[in-house]
C-alpha cells in the first residue's frame, strides 16, 4: 500500500495517532511530516499548554494561582490551525505562535503543565479534537507527554519517542536559540530539567505503557528522514480496512 492508497483508506474511515516523548526527543518534528505524509491533522498538545501560559502572563494571571489559570482554560478563545506544513497558534484574533517559543514562556510553562484542573480540562479539548477530526474522515496525529495513555490511549497507533538527554539539550536549544553554544546549552538544559522534573510527578512519559511502541530517536536525522522513517515503519506496513488501522 503506497501514501496514496493510504490517504484514501483513512479519510474513509480516519485514524488516530498518538505520540509521546520529552523535550527534544523529536516529537514535533516527526509529527508533522508524519501527518503531512499521511494526509491528515497534527495537534501539538504542548503548544496549547504554552498558549494558556502565554494567556495567562498577558492578562496577569498569578501561576501560581491554581484556580484562576484553571478558569483562564475555559475561557481563553484559542484558535489552532492543524495543517501540519503550516501549523498556527491564535488568541482571538492575535496570532502567538512564535511568542509561545520565547524563553519566557519555557521557564513558566511547568507551573501551568503541572495543574491538576487544567490537565484535566486539556485532556478532554484535546480527545475532542482528535476524535473529531476521525469522525470527520479524515484524522489526527497528536503528540505530547500523556496522549498514549491518558488523552487517547485508544489510539490507533501509540508511540513513545525517546532520545538521550545531550542529544535532547542540543535540539531543543537550536530550536531556541539556533545555536548550540555551551551558554545557551546550559540556559536550557535547566529549562528542560526542571520541566522534565515537574511533570514526572503528573505524568509517565519515559517509560512506554503496555501497548506503546517505543522509538530512539538518539542520533536520527530528520532532515534524511531516518527518524520519520523510523516511527512510520511502526505501521507503514499496516492495511487499514473499514474497521480501523491494525499493524
Amino acid at each position: 500500500m503506497n501514501d496514496s492508497m493510504r490517504q484514501d483508506a483513512i479519510s474513509r474511515v480516519g485514524i488516530t495517532i498518538a505520540i509521546d516523548g520529552p523535550a527534544g526527543s523529536g516529537k514535533s518534528t516527526v509529527s508533522k511530516a508524519l501527518a503531512a505524509r499521511l494526509g491528515i491533522g497534527y495537534l501539538d498538545t504542548g503548544a496549547m499548554y504554552r498558549a494558556l501560559t502565554w494567556y495567562c502572563l498577558d492578562r496577569g494571571i498569578d501561576l501560581a494561582n491554581k484556580a484562576a489559570v484553571a478558569a483562564a482554560a475555559n475561557e481563553m478563545p484559542l484558535r489552532l490551525v492543524s495543517d501540519p506544513s503550516d501549523p498556527h497558534v491564535w488568541v482571538e484574533e492575535r496570532e502567538i505562535t512564535q511568542e509561545i517559543r520565547e524563553p519566557r514562556i519555557a521557564l513558566e510553562i511547568k507551573h501551568v503543565s503541572t495543574n491538576l484542573d487544567v490537565r484535566a480540562w486539556m485532556a478532554t479539548e484535546q480527545r475532542r479534537r482528535m476524535m473529531e477530526a476521525r469522525e470527520q474522515g479524515s484524522g489526527m496525529i497528536a503528540e505530547g507527554r500523556d496522549i498514549t495513555t491518558v488523552v487517547c490511549p485508544d489510539a490507533d497507533v501509540r508511540i513513545l519517542l525517546l532520545a538521550d538527554q545531550e542529544a535532547r539539550l542540543r535540539r531543543r536549544t537550536l530550536e531556541l536559540y539556533g545555536d548550540a553554544t555551551e551558554e545557551h546549552m546550559e540556559i536550557v538544559r535547566a529549562q528542560v530539567e526542571g520541566r522534565d522534573k515537574a511533570d514526572s510527578a503528573v505524568s509517565e512519559f519515559m517509560v512506554a505503557a503496555p501497548g506503546v511502541a517505543t522509538v530512539d530517536s538518539t542520533g536520527l536525522d530528520i532532515g534524511a528522514h531516518s527518524c520519520s522513517a523510523s516511527v512510520a515503519g511502526l505501521f507503514y506496513p499496516c492495511e487499514i480496512p473499514l474497521g480501523g488501522c491494525v499493524p
